[in-house]
């Protein structure tokens, strides 16, 4: 991936085959990038990045007073974040599988007494994969029908970028893991953006018009995945 600067602005630069230019300004900090077709030269790149000067600085500002998790020491007091509730994080040694359980506004973790930072993370995160592996295929099958489109697979990533993605020749959707942690409706809204993109590849006007159409509500749905604290967060995307 190249890169450019555009007044004091760097922005890295993804070539691909597509027909249109994307911005994406990326958390936690803000970073710039663009994809645009193969073709495309530097100095359109540029004069694209300027038009959009406004709107860079918007969300830049908004991952500056967004709320972010510290990194994570898997101890008694941290908080946790289930389905968008918040949980105090309890650590219980002697256990010879690990387990959670929650109990009222406490989620317990169980592990050998002598786990690591590492393997702590590991086996919240395996709670969390299979959390979120059986709310999925519900949510699929129901929207499946209501957008007319039929994937071959689903499958879940801990994505540090997407929320979703979707392969649509393989017609493959992924789905973020941390996505466990957020509002179930926020969940839902992005398994219909990325089956939607079964329809329409671009996010545009025709993206658009039919997000409108199966889910009407969607743009508050992504500005609530939008304003929960950070983690592991999609880019804001501008078409």
């Amino acid at each position: 991936m190249a890169s450019i600067t555009v007044g004091e602005i760097d922005v890295l630069v993804h070539k691909k085959n597509i027909k249109n230019m994307h911005l994406y300004v990326l958390p936690p900090d803000g970073v710039i990038r663009v994809s645009v077709p193969v073709a495309v030269a530097d100095d359109t790149i540029r004069l694209f990045v300027i038009s959009k000067i406004g709107w860079i600085k918007k969300q830049r500002e908004k991952f500056k007073n967004q709320a972010r998790q510290s990194a994570r020491e898997y101890i008694d007091g941290e908080s946790v974040y289930v389905w968008g509730k918040r949980y105090r994080l309890m650590i219980r040694h002697g256990s010879k599988k690990n387990k959670v359980e929650i109990k009222g506004d406490r989620l317990y973790l169980y592990v050998r007494e002598k786990s690591t930072v590492a393997q702590r993370e590991k086996a919240l995160n395996e709670w969390y994969r299979n959390l979120l592996k059986a709310a999925v295929p519900t949510l699929i099958e129901t929207w499946q029908d209501k957008v007319d489109v039929k994937i071959e697979s689903w499958a879940v990533k801990n994505m540090k970028t997407r929320w979703g993605s979707c392969n649509i020749v393989a017609k493959r959707i992924w789905v973020n893991l941390q996505l466990v942690k957020k509002p179930l409706p926020c969940l839902e809204y992005v398994i219909v953006h990325e089956l939607t993109h079964l329809l329409e590849k671009s996010h545009n006007e025709v993206f658009v018009a039919y997000m409108d159409q199966f889910m009407p509500e969607w743009r508050m749905r992504k500005n609530t995945l939008n304003e929960y604290i950070l983690d592991y967060v999609d880019g804001q995307e501008l078409t």
